[in-house]
């Protein structure tokens, strides 16, 4: 019998915004992995580190923070190895992923690789949208409004067109684009409607009008975008 691998997301980065699931499959778990930077500690770790069991053995996934996807790919490749190595012989892993696991989580590279060999359970966490919104007290949507989730990766061409058809949107991903994106949605005349928030939860997190954002964002950041006022 194989083991199971557990994507477990543990929300924005509150331990207290974790489920009571996630904590339950942590404190019992034999094996835990996560993503972690080229060099420095992991964020995912960080938000469970309490509940880790003393005794667990911890994969530690090193994701090179390039644009190209290469780097990053082939360390999902060598973790994939090694976690599969524990699956096989009976193990199972829990994977921590910060937000929730399907949501741009980096659990999806693992989930990609692994689940057409070994069975794969996802626990759903606090999303940084649901996050941000509650930090700003900016409602998402309510009755009939869309809501566009759009990654600030995409051009001035496509954003644009996605916030002209939408009622709100998230633009995520914010990190070195904010400069252009705060400009695009000047030039749209919708900074009055729009909010920014950056490590949304934690204790040295910030919420502000976009207006009143900083120069730069980290990348845990986000700006929510509202067209029209809501009667």
């Amino acid at each position: 019998m194989s083991g199971t691998l557990f994507g477990v997301g543990l929300g924005p980065g509150d331990p207290e915004l974790l489920t009571l699931k996630a904590h339950r499959l942590i404190c019992r778990a034999r094996v835990v992995a996560y993503p972690a930077p080229d060099t420095g500690e992991s964020f995912a770790r960080s938000i469970a580190a309490a509940f880790i069991p003393p005794d667990a053995e911890e994969i530690v996934v090193r994701v090179p923070m390039r644009t190209e996807p290469g780097p990053a790919q082939a360390a999902y490749d060598r973790a994939a190895v090694t976690i599969g190595n524990r699956l096989a012989g009976g193990m199972d892993v829990v994977a921590l992923c910060e937000g929730d696991p399907f949501f741009y989580g980096s659990f999806i590279q693992l989930f990609e690789r692994l689940s057409p060999r070994f069975p794969c359970e996802v626990v759903p966490g606090v999303s940084s949208l649901t996050a941000c919104a509650a930090a700003l007290s900016h409602p998402l949507t309510v009755r009939d409004d869309t809501l566009s989730v759009l990654p600030a990766t995409l051009d001035d061409d496509a954003l644009r067109r996605h916030l002209d058809a939408a009622d709100g949107a998230a633009i995520v991903k914010l990190g070195r684009h904010l400069p252009r994106v705060r400009a695009l949605i000047g030039a749209m005349g919708l900074t009055s409607g729009a909010g920014y928030v950056e490590r949304a939860s934690l204790p040295h997190g910030r919420a502000a009008p976009l207006a009143e954002a900083p120069a730069t964002a980290p990348y845990f950041s986000m700006i929510l975008v509202r067209r029209r006022e809501r009667s």
